[in-house]
C-alpha cells in the first residue's frame, strides 16, 4: 500500500502496475554525478491497466496522446542530488499529470450578446475618438 500512487480520491495506482528506472543525472554535481544513480524514470502502462474505467482510460488516453509511447506514460525527474528526492518528484509529476487528464471537461460556454447600453457606450466612444481626431486634422475638414 506504501507504494501506492494516489492520484486523486478516487484514483489510485497500484505500485505493482509502476516501473521505475535509474540512471545517472547529467549537470553539475561533482565526484557523486558520475557514480550515482540519481535520476529516476516513472512508466505506467496507461492503455493496458485495468484501474481506470473505460471512460476515464479514452479520456486520458486522449489528452495525454503527445507523451504515450505503445499506451505507456513516462515521467523522469533528475533535478535533486539524492535518488529518494528524484523518485518523490517523479510520482508528484505523474500524479499531477494524470489528475489533469482524467478531469472532466469544463462545461460548455453559453454565447451571449452585448446589452443595447455596452453597444450604446461603444457607438458613443467611437464617435468622440472619431471627433477628437477630426480636430488634429490640419485642413479642418
Amino acid at each position: 500500500m506504501a507504494d501506492d500512487l494516489r492520484v486523486n480520491e478516487r484514483l489510485v495506482i497500484p505500485g505493482a502496475e509502476l516501473n521505475w528506472r535509474f540512471s545517472r543525472s547529467s549537470g553539475p554535481g561533482g565526484q557523486g554525478v558520475n557514480t550515482t544513480d540519481s535520476r529516476a524514470e516513472l512508466s505506467w502502462n496507461l492503455a493496458g491497466s485495468a484501474v481506470l474505467p473505460a471512460k476515464l482510460r479514452d479520456r486520458a488516453v486522449e489528452r495525454l496522446a503527445g507523451r504515450l509511447v505503445d499506451g505507456t506514460l513516462t515521467v523522469t525527474a533528475s533535478e535533486h542530488r539524492a535518488q529518494l528526492a528524484n523518485r518523490e518528484a517523479a510520482r508528484d509529476r505523474l500524479a499531477a499529470l494524470l489528475r489533469e487528464a482524467v478531469a472532466p471537461p469544463p462545461p460548455p460556454r453559453r454565447p451571449t450578446r452585448p446589452s443595447k447600453a455596452a453597444k450604446e457606450r461603444r457607438i458613443a466612444e467611437k464617435k468622440r475618438r472619431g471627433e477628437t481626431k477630426r480636430l488634429r486634422r490640419a485642413d479642418g475638414d
